[in-house]
């Protein structure tokens, strides 16, 4: 499974890391990503979503619907 957030697809970042030297080596930045249950009141059920602490913020203050229209994510997300 990759590490990959459900509803706004952040994933890694490539970086570097560079020493005191200043020598440069290739280096992976991974997304902050949590499980949590959201509760989805249109289908009065719980939903259990990979998703970043962006994303967890951002439901938090719009909504699970609103976030996954906002991020124009597909709704097929939550039909686990």
């Amino acid at each position: 499974m990759s590490r990959r957030c459900e509803i706004s697809n952040k994933r890694y970042n490539n970086a570097n890391r560079v020493s005191h030297s200043n020598r440069k080596t290739k280096h992976r930045q991974q997304p902050n990503l949590q499980w949590k249950r959201f509760w989805l009141p249109e289908e009065k059920r719980w939903v259990r979503l990979r998703v970043s602490t962006k994303v967890m913020k951002t439901i938090t203050q719009y909504g699970l619907m609103a976030t996954i229209k906002r991020y124009g994510a597909d709704a097929s997300v939550i039909r686990k």
